[in-house]
């Protein structure tokens, strides 16, 4: 299949090393001409929950199957502000480490058979998850950096000994402090401050340690 990947190169290399063998992958690091959207069988879009105005130029075109990186925007929402969306709209969870795993995590506007048919073709293993922001795995792991960095605000414990303790305890793959590394700071308080605005409910409410951190980063 032709992918097209919209995004930056460190988002294209651990979305190549996932579909790269199986897969013919194009990268653009900027809006695709229509030329090179009608050239894709499927467009992965990492850029949108950034500039979701760019959403008009995929809107329109009846056929297309588009994938949204979506934790930080709902597909719900991306829709509301078009007179119509006449492409195939799913979200998938495009966050650094996320996207290279056994299992793709995606949801869908309102063609699940599509977006099924679309996975096998893939050759990937998926999970269908609710269209709301936050996704599922993304955010139950913001949560635990957010209180991670609770715990190291209020002297509990220090970072080395909260990211072993995770590692050791829950079987995780990184303690919280590893995972803000991986995946950048700007996307854990990004998606925090999605899911509070979506939710109102304090336990997503970012810790006063990370917001500086964001800010200084």
């Amino acid at each position: 299949m032709k992918l097209l990947v919209v995004g930056q190169p460190s988002e294209f290399a651990e979305f190549n090393e996932k579909f790269g063998n199986e897969h013919q992958i194009t990268l653009s690091e900027t809006l695709p001409s229509h030329e090179l959207i009608s050239a894709s069988d499927i467009i992965f879009d990492f850029s949108l929950d950034q500039e979701p105005e760019n959403f008009e130029v995929y809107a329109g075109m009846e056929g297309l199957n588009l994938f949204v990186n979506s934790p930080k925007i709902s597909l719900a929402e991306m829709a509301y502000f078009q007179e119509e969306v006449k492409c195939n709209l799913f979200g998938f969870n495009g966050l650094p480490t996320f996207i290279n795993r056994s299992i793709l995590e995606v949801s869908f506007l309102d063609n699940r058979p599509k977006l099924e048919e679309l996975c096998e073709a893939l050759h990937t293993d998926y999970e269908i998850v609710e269209d709301r922001v936050g996704m599922v795995t993304p955010r139950v792991v913001c949560m635990i950096i957010n209180e991670a960095f609770y715990t190291v605000q209020e002297g509990t414990a220090s970072r080395e000994d909260i990211d072993q303790g995770m590692k050791l305890g829950t079987n995780y793959p990184y303690g919280p402090f590893e995972w803000v590394k991986r995946m950048g700071i700007n996307h854990v308080y990004e998606v925090l401050e999605a899911i509070y605005e979506d939710t109102k409910e304090e336990r997503y409410k970012i810790c006063p340690l990370l917001k500086r951190e964001y800010l200084l980063s």
